[in-house]
């Protein structure tokens, strides 16, 4: 008995030192403009544990610093495809695509031609 005991307390130690509070990830989101960068930031700084986030205009890359303790990084992504931007692994509904502003549909050829 004072084995599984002990053998508890370590993997709950091991579970909680396991986490990182300054995990980093690297995403690309689709988008086109100032507007959509606005969004996908506020997506995900407005997720409980996203100490920082930054996405890029020009590369789509969207740079995040979390806490592993309170969120994952597929909540993360959920609450960026719910306000319409697509990752390379999640799509946006058509719903949640169609909230966005006419010129942020980053799914249109001429959209896109017009921010470049």
């Amino acid at each position: 008995m004072k084995k599984i005991v002990v053998f508890a307390m370590f993997l709950m130690a091991t579970i909680s030192f396991a986490q990182n509070k300054n995990a980093k990830a690297s995403l690309e989101v689709d988008g086109v403009c100032m507007m959509c960068k606005d969004r996908i930031e506020k997506a995900c700084i407005k997720t409980k544990g996203v100490k920082s986030a930054n996405w890029n205009v020009e590369t789509h890359e969207l740079k995040l610093i979390y806490n592993e303790e309170k969120t994952t990084l597929d909540d993360i992504k959920k609450n960026i495809v719910a306000v319409g931007h697509d990752l390379k692994d999640m799509k946006a509904t058509d719903e949640a695509y169609n909230s966005v502003h006419d010129c942020c549909r980053y799914r249109d050829d001429d959209v896109k031609k017009d921010h470049e």
